[in-house]
């Protein structure tokens, strides 16, 4: 029989709690945020054990990227027992380049990988990934073409419009204010003790109109950045909702979770680019609202919920949120191993046949 993966034993504890509690605290507890538990567990222990990524010779130098994500993901992958120097045994393919580099250049850093090694050709560079906060725009160059269309790129959240592709593309979790070894969920304050019932950072929200708006009324707070943590986190944990905007910062949603402070994403458009959105019930853990109906629209639907709906969205949130977490070294569930995650669930690809162009 198959033994389980050490670091599987976290995740299995904690699919399993809501079997083991007595009937008493079973009917408290929140469904798990994941889409589907079972084939979570399984499948995540079976990346654990199998998962190869080959890096090309070019990632052993410094890479300057756009966001903190990127290199914190560079830098524990590198140091991961996902990296095989065995490209025969790998899965995955990484294509190293600096972030803001010209489309001509990063055509140019495919093509070598083309002259120089025989795994792109057999894919097309299907079973190729790269990180990009920017994306990659659909340019004519046969090189770019490929490695927009056929491979995997790891973006920034939210996404450039037009240069996320849902299907295949994976959206990185932002890099928050917690610092390292600090990045463990928080119980939620209890049941209607919270001080306020939106927060909201100066920067979040886009419309300053929709800002002016929400100040005005006393159960917002909207402020500049704290100068502290710990004011940071007070505001979080005192607070039931948290307000971002597509448009604006939305680098400390992990954070807000980690409190249980309920996402309140607001948004004009269709949201495929989601942190985990293959792996997590966001709609058990935020609320989507449009910025037509303003401030009172945001404020209704917030009002709207039932505080037991409420209260299961802020547990979900706080369970949710060590997957957000960038731990220095990773942990077990962290984002990086979530990240690693929905490359796993990637790893199948259509093997084009080899085609020679002139």
């Amino acid at each position: 029989m198959p033994v389980a993966h050490p670091s599987f034993l976290p995740l299995l504890l904690l699919l399993l709690l809501p079997l083991l509690a007595p009937p008493s605290v079973l009917s408290t507890l929140p469904p798990p945020p994941y889409l589907s538990p079972a084939t979570f567990a399984a499948d995540y222990d079976d990346m654990l054990g199998n998962f190869r990524i080959f890096v090309y010779d070019a990632a052993r130098r410094t890479f300057k990227f756009k966001s903190e994500a990127e290199s914190l993901f560079l830098a524990s992958l590198l140091g991961s027992p996902f990296v095989t120097e065995n490209p025969s045994e790998a899965h995955l393919f990484f294509v190293p380049f600096d972030g803001g580099l010209s489309e001509r250049s990063v055509a140019r850093v495919v093509r070598d990988l083309r002259a120089d090694h025989p795994y792109w050709n057999r894919t097309l560079g299907a079973d190729h990934f790269y990180a990009s906060c920017d994306g990659i725009g659909f340019g004519s160059d046969r090189n770019l073409l490929e490695l927009k269309k056929n491979a995997i790129q790891l973006s920034c959240f939210p996404a450039s419009g037009g240069r996320f592709i849902p299907h295949k593309d994976v959206a990185l979790p932002p890099a928050g204010v917690a610092p390292a070894g600090d990045g463990g969920p928080r119980a939620p304050p209890p049941n209607g003790t919270a001080e306020h019932l939106a927060y909201a950072r100066l920067g979040a929200i886009k419309d300053p109109g929709l800002t002016d708006r929400l100040a005005g009324d006393r159960d917002f707070l909207i402020e500049s950045e704290p100068s502290d943590r710990a004011t940071i986190e007070r505001r979080l944990a005192a607070s039931e909702f948290c307000l971002f905007d597509l448009g604006g910062d939305v680098s400390w949603i992990g954070d807000a979770m980690r409190f249980g402070c309920v996402p309140v994403v607001i948004t004009d458009r269709p949201i495929q680019d989601l942190p985990l959105i293959d792996v997590l019930r966001w709609q058990e853990m935020a609320v989507f609202v449009g910025s037509a109906g303003g401030a009172e629209a945001v404020k209704r639907a917030l009002t709207g919920l039932t505080r037991e709906r409420l209260e299961r969205m802020r547990e979900s949130c706080v369970a949710a949120s060590r997957h957000f977490a960038w731990n220095r070294p990773p942990q077990p569930l962290d984002a990086f191993h979530m990240v690693v995650y929905q490359l796993w669930l990637r790893r199948h690809t259509i093997r084009y046949a080899r085609r020679d162009f002139s």
